[in-house]
């Protein structure tokens, strides 16, 4: 086996597991008829740098989260993207097993583009340590191995939602110049050089299967002056050359950075920061996550959760994504009616979906050419917002300041 091998993960591929579906009366879901119709043959997905850009998704949650996940799933579904779904190990196999039979129910589409699998042997879900770092750093290698020409990876977690839909996302970042990444980040650490960067972690998740603790070393270590320390937010769109960059390795930033951020407390905060802007990739690296989060002032640890009082002002903010949200929090049920037009268990419809609109039959279920996206409201909304970052991207000098 290759090192790029040794990458990707097992998965567990949606489109495998049927089987799963004559257990659904145990596992707590129902098949739907629809699963065993006739399935129009998935239209040809173009590529390239003349196509529409296309997602790498990796949505990410840990035990409790498989509803969850299967709700933003479907909300950020289009046949041109590829989806991977990562529950963390304390979640049971029966709950992994019960999410990949329950998307495989839940669209036609997914069965027909083979476009969204489950990670079949998950990295721990330690909330400090680098267990989250190693869990995205795989899937970003697996994704790789997957799929030869996305563009963008974007990274979820189960307590996120969009706020457009994927043709209206498609739509305005078909005039991003695809070699962006968006990283909110600083070099201005202030008191976390003492609390984040400075304590040494050992995530036990690492090395010992089932555990979920870290320990941290009596002593502190030096604020490296290798290279210069950047953190910021840990949810990133990231572009495909930058992750190969990361993944790969073919200069020896990444991997020093690697090395030094597996005993950081909180290595998403940091580590793609830190190579983005210590590389040539500090060029092409614009200071904002695209995300809606209400926060205290001074902000804590999380975002506060979101509910119906924030609506109007996330609609209007432009943004494609916001957290946090409770399960079945009823915002995302306004989200759902309002921006997405999803009804409850399918696909937010884009223009790829042919058929009719009716309670009993999901417009999904068909489909034609999914390289034409139609654009809402809320693109107009999100492609004046992302002008105005990108413009003032290119004025303030504020990416990867030092």
């Amino acid at each position: 086996m290759g090192a790029a091998d040794k990458w990707l993960l097992p998965l567990v591929s949606v489109s495998f597991v049927s089987l799963l579906l004559f257990l659904s009366a145990l596992s707590g879901f129902s098949a739907s008829s629809s699963l065993f119709a006739r399935l129009p043959p998935p239209s040809y997905v173009r590529r390239g740098a003349a196509a529409p850009p296309s997602f790498a998704y990796l949505l990410a949650g840990g035990r409790g989260d498989g509803r969850k996940l299967l709700r933003l799933l479907l909300a950020v579904y289009h046949p041109r993207n590829r989806y991977l779904l990562h529950l963390s190990a304390d979640a049971p196999a029966s709950e992994r097993a019960e999410l990949a039979a329950a998307v495989a129910r839940a669209a036609p589409a997914v069965r027909a583009f083979g476009n969204v699998d489950v990670v079949g042997r998950p990295t721990a879900g330690t909330p400090m340590g680098s267990s989250g770092l190693a869990g995205t750093l795989r899937a970003a290698a697996a994704m790789l191995r997957l799929d030869a020409e996305w563009d963008w990876f974007v990274t979820l977690n189960a307590a996120d939602y969009p706020l457009l839909t994927q043709d209206d996302l498609i739509h305005v970042f078909s005039s991003v110049p695809r070699h962006l990444n968006f990283i909110d980040h600083t070099s201005d650490i202030g008191w976390k050089e003492s609390q984040r960067v400075q304590p040494i972690i050992v995530d036990a998740g690492i090395y010992l299967a089932g555990r979920n603790q870290f320990f941290q070393a009596t002593e502190k270590r030096d604020t490296p002056d290798g290279f210069k320390f950047f953190t910021g937010s840990p949810w990133v769109i990231l572009n495909r050359r930058f992750i190969e960059y990361c993944v790969f390795g073919w200069e020896n930033l990444p991997r020093t950075l690697l090395m030094y951020f597996t005993n950081v407390m909180l290595p998403l905060e940091g580590y793609f920061h830190s190579v983005a802007c210590n590389s040539d990739f500090r060029n092409f690296t614009v200071n904002n996550d695209l995300r809606y989060m209400v926060w205290d002032d001074p902000p804590q640890m999380e975002p506060h959760f979101l509910n119906v009082t924030h609506y109007d002002e996330l609609v209007g903010s432009g943004v494609p994504f916001a957290r946090k949200f409770k399960e079945n929090e009823p915002l995302l049920d306004k989200i759902d009616d309002k921006i997405l037009r999803r009804w409850r268990h399918r696909p937010a419809p884009g223009a790829w979906c042919t058929g009719r609109k009716r309670w009993f039959s999901d417009p999904c279920s068909q489909w034609s050419n999914v390289n034409i996206v139609r654009p809402g409201p809320q693109a107009e909304k999100f492609r004046k917002y992302i002008n105005q970052i990108l413009e003032e991207s290119k004025s303030s000098n504020n990416s990867c300041k030092q």
